[in-house]
């Protein structure tokens, strides 16, 4: 392969080329094309790393893989099937998540740059921060239908991933959940939330019962109900959802009777929420109509499989096979093991599709095929093959100029769907986006503002809401500066009798300041706490990069928000950022939320948009 490359780059690109150790992180569509193009540039020592498996799903745009290689590693198909184009090329894949605590800052400081190709927001902030501990370019790049996007992060001299805020997936307070649906989405999220309530990693606050604590609802009506466990005037079942679907052996008409008759009555009871909506339609299982509303019967059977409507009496049916084989595939593992939601497996799909069809005719939303439901539920944002590749050629120019030291025509380019003004379908910025001083992962002394109620918070919410979730931490330990207490540690069991406690128990007051360092990101943070009482239906607590932003704002300025970031997606799928066609603006972003699609704290009163996150 050296002699393939003569005469096609300059002598000492050649040999930079070369002796260059090249780290692919993701396996599927960019990193498929990606590898492809490293090896035929002439690249020889070449790693990747992918946890996922190839699904069928994939084989339309990663073009490494084939219907034989379905269920198998995507790093270790992709490595075989790159060294065909060169087999000279040494490629030494891993089939894990770069996560891993095996794989820490010297593992990166071997590497000569880094290439992300990834699905998901947690991955590329661990390695954003990896490579800036161990300061090694990275290549971030994504797609998101005929949109794509190429950026350098280089320590000091760019802007790393976490310097401007990205736009959070949409959120849905829980009352509006489980009580009173209005859109199609949210019956998708209430049927996946059903799910793991019976199959799947029981979490109380995904609970699909109706939601006493609404504050719309009939004042003291709910709370006497929530005394009830069971009765036969259509009042809801007030205990585990899990142990009463397994006390009645996962029968589907006692599943459905409850879900969509008994249920549904018991909201009706709460008068308040039906004064300005229409009020829900309980269903009984033996006389479901077989029509689809709104269609004719040509409609309804027209189209591929997927792409046809069902009739409620057809979703019946398919949510009651779908509850028997996932019952089955439940009751076959082991003891506290439970199933995963995976819009690929044919049961969970088919039960999160009948359900969300089912409860959306009761709350009379339009029902959706489960092609759509699929796309909906599983945040699936079109991959197209030409946009991977398109994308991938423009990360390995990128790697040109960074083996070159050429860093300042490694400008962040976009893909765009459609020719710009200028005549442009891929469009440069003018210059590199500098470090955002404010940035608490990049700057030289990260620090923010956590205002909370040191009452309420708990420190294990702390650890899981506020320093993992919003601060994208892997392992913290938390230290009290000034008593040297330590809040939170990383070993196993150490501090777990804190994680109960209030943070006032603790002695975290108004004004502390907590020393927090991230070992396996080699990242350490300063906290100042601020106390302050949770507003009402307001966040749980706010994270504050730019202490600025505590002070009252004048009325005449507006502030500006981009929407870059992405959802997790199917696919090494980004946002990207819409802007001007010349691409040179800045990005003046001030807010962000964090990512989630359902409540994640302890009252269930609160909306889901529990945090707000400020730059």
């Amino acid at each position: 392969m050296a002699a393939s490359i003569d005469g096609v780059f300059e002598e000492i690109l050649k040999s930079s080329i070369l002796s260059a150790r090249v780290l692919v992180v993701g396996a599927g569509g960019i990193g498929c094309e990606l590898l492809k193009n490293l090896v035929l540039s002439g690249f020889e020592d070449v790693e990747i790393i992918d946890l996922d498996t190839i699904d069928v799903s994939n084989l339309n745009r990663q073009f490494l893989f084939h219907k034989q290689h379905v269920g198998k590693s995507k790093a270790a198909v992709a490595r075989e099937s790159a060294l065909t184009f060169n087999p000279n090329a040494s490629i030494k894949a891993y089939h894990d998540s770069i996560t891993s605590s095996e794989y820490g800052v010297n593992f990166f400081k071997r590497f000569s740059l880094v290439m992300n190709a990834l699905d998901n927001r947690a991955a590329r902030n661990h390695v954003n921060r990896m490579c800036l501990a161990a300061d090694v370019p990275l290549i971030e790049s994504g797609t998101a239908g005929y949109d794509g996007q190429v950026e350098l992060i280089k320590k000091g001299l760019t802007q790393c991933y976490e310097c401007q805020p990205k736009a959070a997936q949409k959120t849905f307070p829980g009352c509006t959940i489980r009580n009173t649906p209005s859109e199609p989405i949210h019956c998708i999220v209430w049927a996946k939330h059903l799910f793991n309530q019976l199959f799947g990693e029981d979490d109380p606050d995904e609970d699909v019962s109706p939601d006493t604590a609404d504050p719309e609802a009939a004042g003291d009506a709910g709370e006497d109900a929530l005394k009830i466990s069971t009765n036969e005037n259509g009042n809801v079942q007030r205990v585990s959802t899990r142990n009463w679907a397994q006390s009645c052996k996962y029968d589907p008409q006692k599943l459905f009777h409850k879900l969509f008759h008994d249920d549904i009555k018991y909201l009706l009871s709460m008068d308040n929420l039906w004064k300005k909506r229409i009020p829900p339609t309980p269903l009984f299982w033996g006389n479901l109509p077989d029509a689809v509303a709104g269609s004719s019967r040509n409609e309804k059977e027209s189209g591929l499989k997927d792409q046809k409507m069902w009739s409620i009496a057809e979703c019946a049916q398919i949510f009651a096979n779908s509850c028997r084989n996932l019952k089955n595939q439940f009751e076959s593992l082991k003891e506290d093991d439970h199933l995963v939601w995976d819009k690929d497996d044919k049961n969970a799909m088919d039960f999160v599709a009948s359900c969300a069809n089912i409860r959306a005719h009761i709350f009379s939303i339009p029902q959706k095929t489960r092609f759509d439901i699929k796309s909906m539920a599983g945040n699936i944002i079109p991959a197209i093959a030409t946009t991977n590749a398109i994308i991938a050629g423009i990360v390995v120019l990128h790697a040109f100029n960074v083996l070159k030291n050429n860093f300042e025509s490694c400008q962040t380019a976009y893909l765009r769907p459609k020719p710009t003004h200028r005549n442009q379908l891929i469009v440069p910025e003018k210059f590199l986006n500098p470090p955002n001083p404010k940035c608490y992962v990049c700057s030289p002394k990260p620090e923010v503002t956590l205002c909370v109620d040191v009452n309420s918070m708990t420190v294990k919410d702390l650890e899981e809401q506020v320093l993992k979730k919003t601060l994208n931490m892997v392992a913290p330990d938390v230290i009290l500066d000034g008593k040297g207490t330590v809040i939170i540690s990383s070993e196993e069991g150490e501090t777990s009798e804190n994680n109960p406690k209030k943070l006032g128990e603790l002695g975290i007051a108004d004004g502390s300041i907590l020393k927090v360092d991230d070992f396996l990101q080699n990242y350490e943070l300063s906290v100042t706490i601020i106390q302050r009482l949770v507003p009402k239906d307001g966040p749980d607590f706010e994270v504050v990069a730019d202490p600025s932003q505590l002070k009252p704002k004048d009325d005449d300025k507006v502030e500006s928000s981009t929407a870059n970031g992405e959802p997790d997606q199917d696919d090494d799928i980004l946002q990207v950022v819409e802007e001007d066609d010349d691409s040179s603006q800045q990005f003046d972003s001030k807010k962000r939320k964090t990512d989630g699609e359902t409540e994640g704290g302890i009252s269930k009163k609160r909306r889901t948009e529990d945090v707000i996150v400020v730059i």
